[in-house]
């Protein structure tokens, strides 16, 4: 078994959207957006999302979640690191080596909690 789709909730879809796009801009992940609430990043075989809640009450983030992303080295953890900063997200964790992965953790503009990892 293999997780194959995340969502994170948002306020405002356009910020979002920005965001992550050039968060994912030199990544493999394809933007699609099939309504006005969600848009997604793709590849083949996983998806990530950004969603205005289906309940229509605030989006919040759920406390202890965090989704992790695999970018392969540690100088793209640290380059991610850095570019979700400069986009506006707070450092939750400076690039280092924790356990077994070289890591960094950041916190996006609707304050979801974002992990990078070699």
């Amino acid at each position: 078994m293999k997780m194959n789709y995340f969502v994170v909730g948002t306020n405002n879809m356009e910020t979002s959207k920005a965001f992550y796009d050039a968060l994912f801009a030199k990544s493999n992940l394809q933007s699609m957006s099939p309504s006005d609430r969600m848009t997604y990043w793709v590849t083949d075989d996983f998806a990530f999302a950004v969603a205005i809640p289906f309940d229509e009450k605030s989006a919040s983030v759920g406390n202890g979640s965090m989704v992790g992303f695999c970018v392969g080295t540690y100088n793209e953890v640290r380059r991610m690191h850095e570019l979700a900063i400069a986009l506006g997200g707070t450092c939750e964790g400076k690039p280092n080596q924790r356990g077994p992965r070289f890591s960094a953790y950041v916190r996006d503009l609707d304050g979801n909690k974002l992990c990078f990892s070699d």
